[in-house]
């Protein structure tokens, strides 16, 4: 299939479209960016790419949203040690701060005591430069990767189970299993292409059974043809037992467990351990919380089906057993023999666009580039040799949670953070930042100038974002593709692999004269078939043959020597490539179908997998659990999703999810603001019940942090406890409380510029199209403030006599509202009332998209309400095409919609990436609910 670079008349009349890969979550969907003559882009999915097939969800398709330099960083700067400013300055006075700051902490404290703390937001080559500058120049492996925080326990599973750090599977996989199990993924919202493909193939297929094992019922769930609500941390109980059953009912793969694989009996007596007299269903579905016959029915169902997929993500991997939690999935297949075979196999969801290109170069502290170790003398001999390096790490280096420890310790005194948030995404946030505070260098490279974490930097450099920098991403199933810039590098910003490469010459380096992104990736495949022994290209490496090779499947011999024509062309691919430039035909879709592993004697290990509590239990003064993770339509820190409208209207601020019988408990309601405090610190969200919480649970989103709310960042909560094999973080079992946060008043307002927030106790931002949101609330009682007309005229600068000044006042009420105008167009409004209820945003932030307001928009901002029916749409259910609840209600109510089909037909909603069809069903259900409570 050919994979042209560019198409030389795009379906819509712009220019040529560049394709190019997404930079959000691991699925590494295709897209396509075509410039207008406007000057905008249009981003649509990319048809020919085998990892989505031209659909993008909702995340991608706003990506041309948040392309605008607003926010950007677009000049290196220099924080005056008198004052704290920053001020510009040049890349050459930068570059010498850099380097100059790391030799000298080097000459005096020895490699230890300098750290590189990097992001999966980087491309592969760029990965790749700052691993060989930390582990084979400066001699120490203190270079870790935020990807610690959501794939580390699947890459130490695999590498106990495989050897290697391989995924077994492709996408493919999904549509041939007839039994698709999702542990610990709400798939639907969080890798909303692969969850299409899914739903597809089980609508084509009604046999095909999916099965959700998640504490939450989330919109996966919706789905699912059984749903194991689990308590949070004994997925590896019920795969224990899983096992168990398994081998008590003979369904097994004898032939592959005794040929191809070792460890099963010490395997079985951990998962049989306590119960002496066999296998116990009814003890394992006590231990976790799961109706029997339903555990019963899943055991079945796995044992008599042959092609099973086992899909996990973050609620596996984020546990302090998140490595035996991955065995045990693991532990399951290989009896089972279900590896290396369509339709079957263990498949790891990646939360990031290239954490896995992370994982192929050794980005993290305890492995090197290419798939070896770190604590093999061998492979760090093999990797010193092929850098020609002055030195190599002879150690694991610290792990991003112990990494910021050591800082605030003093023993790491220069860390430069590449691309992530540490400050809003690590556990105990408020740690990141008493560490930063006292390291005496700390350089951000960036594309973002203020972040929660950059405002501890002494060094800021501008380095290029999506659709501006150049390289190469690998998917969650090992294809690599090309990541194209398709914008001109702004301001000065410059690519990370050459910031890298520019002060590690500084710092008198060489091996690293790159001149461009393939260079970097020619050594990269040069390296992975080096000395390997799974070569089986002749023409694999210009390098002579060297006895002591190392084999590992991650080989890239067919993509070396590409050229620039060749890695500018080059055609998504699975690895291992083996055969010489015939990428097309060379890729590999699934491993294991030899039954040969990457262990020395080529076998499998079964995992002993005793369970373990988690490190840290509820108690009488924290007795709730949290439970931490994503929303459907922000990303990480929303320095991106953030400036799009399209994707702020579906969740508009923090909440913590709670079921109704712990919120009456804890004196809190839906709609209230609550304090939700651990032993590490405390935030405060808005309760909310979904409908989808058990009792003792608690949820909370990660994407709020210091820049956009006034104290939203769950991070600073969530226990800095981690998985002694792997490092991740727990940030799927904190005890908490919840305690109702007090406020006098609630409010919002709508500005075309933003408020002077001084005075309030709680805000968030939500980003408009013409304007800018604020959620409002003040400890203060409103007739503390006096003259409110005097207050919200201050609130917005707004000084002009001349200009309409609309205002409403109850006094007794405690409400207050007010519009300013100018030339009949609204500028401005501010609603506060003592209580939670208050006016629906989403038709006053219709109204700043008209040239005019008339009447009936006057006399409505007042009322609080439109005049006319249908004027308030609701808040946000499809963002793809702005459909509102209320809009999707009143069209079930009044044209008898029955099916999430019939909506889609009738108002487009659920009819691009599908994301919001769980929903489309709920309010199905929740209107006729109503409609019958009515009758």
């Amino acid at each position: 299939m050919s994979f042209p670079i560019a198409i030389s008349s795009a379906p819509d009349g712009s220019r040529d479209a560049v394709r190019t890969t997404c930079p959000y979550c691991g699925v590494g969907c295709g897209v396509r960016a075509s410039a207008r003559p406007d000057g905008r882009h249009e981003i649509a999915g990319d048809e020919l790419h085998p990892a989505n097939f031209g659909r993008l969800c909702v995340k991608g398709s706003a990506l041309g949203e948040t392309i605008g330099l607003d926010g950007r960083l677009l000049y290196p700067k220099l924080r005056e040690p008198a004052s704290g400013a920053l001020r510009d300055v040049s890349w050459s006075d930068a570059l010498d701060t850099v380097a100059g700051g790391f030799r000298r902490i080097i000459d005096q404290h020895g490699p230890d005591a300098v750290a590189l703390y990097v992001s999966g937001q980087l491309l592969t080559e760029d990965y790749y430069v700052a691993n060989k500058l930390m582990k084979g120049y400066v001699g120490s492996a203190n270079i870790d990767t935020n990807s610690r925080l959501c794939m580390s326990s699947s890459v130490a599973g695999h590498k106990r189970a495989f050897g290697e750090d391989l995924v077994p599977v492709c996408y493919e996989d999904l549509e041939l299993a007839d039994l698709v199990v999702l542990v610990g993924s709400n798939t639907a919202w969080c890798h909303p292409i692969l969850f299409q493909r899914i739903v597809k193939i089980k609508e084509a297929r009604p046999d095909m059974k999916v099965v959700v094992i998640d504490p939450r019922y989330t919109a996966t769930c919706e789905m699912a043809d059984l749903h194991l609500p689990l308590s949070a941390g004994t997925d590896v109980r019920l795969f224990n037992g899983l096992l168990s059953f398994l081998a008590e009912h003979g369904a097994t793969d004898e032939q592959f467990v005794g040929a191809h694989t070792t460890g099963f009996p010490e395997a079985l007596g951990a998962a049989s351990a306590g119960a002496p007299g066999g296998f116990d269903l009814a003890q394992c579905a006590r231990a976790c919380k799961v109706d029997p016959h339903d555990l019963l029915e899943f055991y079945r169902l796995f044992a008599r089906t042959e092609r099973v997929v086992t899909v996990y993500s973050q609620g596996v991997n984020q546990s302090t057993s998140g490595t035996d939690k991955v065995n045990s999935i693991i532990n399951c297949h290989l009896l089972t023999g279900r590896i290396g075979k369509p339709g079957m196999g263990p498949f790891s969801f990646t939360g990031q666009p290239n954490a896995m290109g992370g994982r192929e170069v050794g980005g993290l502290a305890n492995t090197l580039a290419a798939h070896l170790e770190l604590d093999q003398p061998e492979h760090r001999e093999l990797v010193q040799q092929f850098w020609g390096a002055p030195v190599i790490a002879s150690r694991p280096g610290l792990k991003a949670v112990e990494l910021f420890e050591a800082i605030e310790q003093g023993r790491i005194k220069a860390v430069w953070i590449m691309g992530t948030n540490p400050v809003v995404s690590l556990p105990d946030g408020d740690q990141a930042k008493r560490a930063l505070t006292r390291c005496e260098l700390v350089v951000c490279s960036d594309i973002v100038e203020h972040t929660d974490t950059n405002a501890f930097a002494h060094v800021l450099l501008p380095a290029l974002g999506w659709g501006e920098k150049d390289g190469t991403v690998t998917n969650s199933e090992r294809r690599i593709s090309r990541q194209r810039a398709f914008l001109p590098a702004p301001g000065e910003a410059r690519a990370d692999w050459r910031i890298i490469c520019d002060v590690a010459q500084r710092m008198g380096y060489a091996g690293f004269e790159f001149a461009s992104q393939q260079e970097i990736f020619d050594e990269h495949a040069r390296l992975s078939a080096w000395r390997n022994e799974d070569s089986r290209s002749a023409d694999a490496t210009s390098a002579p043959p060297v006895d002591g090779g190392v084999r590992r499947a991650f080989n890239l011999a067919g993509l070396v020597g590409l050229g620039a024509e060749g890695y500018a062309a080059m055609q998504p691919v699975q690895w291992p490539v083996l055969a010489k430039h015939d990428t097309a035909a060379s890729g590999t879709g699934r491993l294991f179908g030899d039954r040969r592993f990457s262990h020395a004697d080529g076998k499998a290990r079964f995992v002993a997998t005793p369970p373990r509590a988690p490190a840290n239990a509820p108690d009488d003064d924290y007795p709730l659990t949290l439970n931490t993770g994503r929303v459907r339509d922000q990303w990480h820190t929303m320095t991106r999703t953030g400036k799009s409208e399209k994707l702020a209207g579906h969740v508009t601020e923090a909440f913590v999810d709670m079921h109704p019988q712990d919120a009456l408990a804890c004196g809190v309601r839906e709609g209230d603001l609550a304090r939700v405090s651990s032993r590490w610190g405390a935030m405060v969200a808005r309760v909310q019940y979904g409908g989808g919480m058990p009792r003792g649970s608690v949820f909370v989103p990660i994407h709020w942090n210091d820049q956009v709310a006034s104290d939203a960042r769950v991070g600073a909560v969530v226990n800095p406890s981690v998985d002694p094999v792997s490092g991740e973080p727990e940030f799927k079992h904190t005890p908490v409380r919840v305690d109702k946060f007090h406020v006098a008043w609630h409010g919002f307002s709508l500005s075309r510029q933003a408020p002077v927030l001084d005075s309030f106790t709680y805000w968030t931002r939500i980003h408009g199209a013409q304007f800018v949101r604020y959620e409002l609330a003040g400890r203060n009682p409103l007739a503390d403030h006096g003259d409110r007309g005097a207050w919200a005229r201050a609130l917005f600068r707004v000084d002009d006599s001349h200009d309409d000044w609309l205002e409403y006042e109850d006094r007794s009420a405690g409400v207050y509202r007010a519009v300013h105008l100018v030339d009949d167009r609204i500028e401005n409004c501010v609603f506060l009332s003592a209580r939670p209820e208050l006016p629906a945003r989403e038709w006053l932030a219709s109204l700043f998209a008209k040239d005019k307001l008339d009447e009936a928009d006057r006399i409505g901002v007042l009322l609080g309400q439109p005049i006319g029916k249908g004027a308030d749409t609701g808040p946000t259910v499809c963002s793809c095409f702005g459909v509102g609840r209320n809009t999707i209600c009143a069209a079930i109510r009044e044209q008898g919609l029955k099916t999430a089909a019939e909506i889609t037909a009738c108002l487009k909603a659920g009819g691009n990436c599908g994301s919001c069809v769980p929903e489309l069903k709920k309010l199905l259900v929740d209107t006729e609910l109503a409609r019958l409570s009515a009758a």
